[in-house]
């Protein structure tokens, strides 16, 4: 990672955290009751973790994410509006599809879902307006990234699955990915135990999903993953004093 872009990824960090010293500060009410069963710097310290949990969201890993990726050599787009032309056969197979994976009707497999939308080459299209949160290409190959919470719910997980479907349909050769930026079960994929967005991927196998260093590595290349904790590492020791003096 260029001394360029660990200097704005610090930026942003910097950016998050100082928002979230500011609104804690703001916000500071008297809880006896807790303060007396956890000490006031527990108290002060879970609702900054609060606040910047909040704050450090999708657009904070979205700008990161762009930055890798145009280190990486990629063109990069945020938020790209996509308009596809589907066949309304592809239409109806995506929609049987979803409302079977939801209601627990089958199991998903993205491999063989994609086989069946892409079998449908004949009869009337349909324009469907598609929003990326993050589009790169290189060497002609465009791929298209949404990134999630890394608990999503039932229906953000839904709605992301449609457009990556969507986006297979018009060009099978679109890369889609399902991107969370860390892990909450462990490092490897494996470990991966928020079973809501199970539902609609196979959150373990499914070859579109990408969780944690996976998908920081896929941006960067190998290493990016334990390169980025290292820079969030270097902010956090600079910035901890401030926190445990709220």
């Amino acid at each position: 990672m260029t001394d360029e872009t660990v200097l704005k990824i610090r930026g942003i960090l910097k950016k998050c955290i100082e928002g979230a010293l500011m609104r804690t500060q703001k916000k500071k009410s008297f809880r006896p009751f807790h303060t007396a069963l956890l000490t006031e710097e527990l108290v002060n310290v879970s609702a900054f973790e609060r606040s910047f949990s909040t704050s450090f969201g999708q657009g904070p890993i979205e700008e990161i994410s762009n930055l890798i990726a145009i280190e990486n050599g990629y063109e990069t787009k945020r938020q790209k509006d996509t308009l596809v032309n589907v066949f309304k056969g592809a239409i109806d197979e995506i929609e049987r599809t979803l409302s079977s994976l939801r209601g627990g009707e089958k199991k998903p497999n993205w491999t063989q879902e994609v086989n069946k939308i892409n079998a449908y080459k004949k009869g009337d299209t349909v324009v469907r307006r598609v929003i990326s949160d993050l589009w790169i290409k290189k060497n002609d190959i465009e791929t298209y990234i949404s990134i999630k919470t890394v608990k999503p719910n039932l229906d953000q997980t839904e709605k992301a699955k449609k457009d990556m479907l969507l986006l297979k349909a018009d060009d099978e050769n679109h890369q889609v990915f399902f991107g969370l930026f860390y892990n909450p079960g462990g490092e490897e994929r494996a470990d991966y135990n928020w079973n809501v967005p199970s539902k609609i991927f196979d959150m373990k196998n499914d070859p579109c999903v990408l969780i944690g260093k996976d998908y920081w590595n896929y941006l960067g290349g190998e290493g990016t993953y334990d390169d980025l904790i290292d820079v969030f590492e270097a902010v956090g020791n600079e910035t901890r004093e401030q926190i445990k003096n709220l």
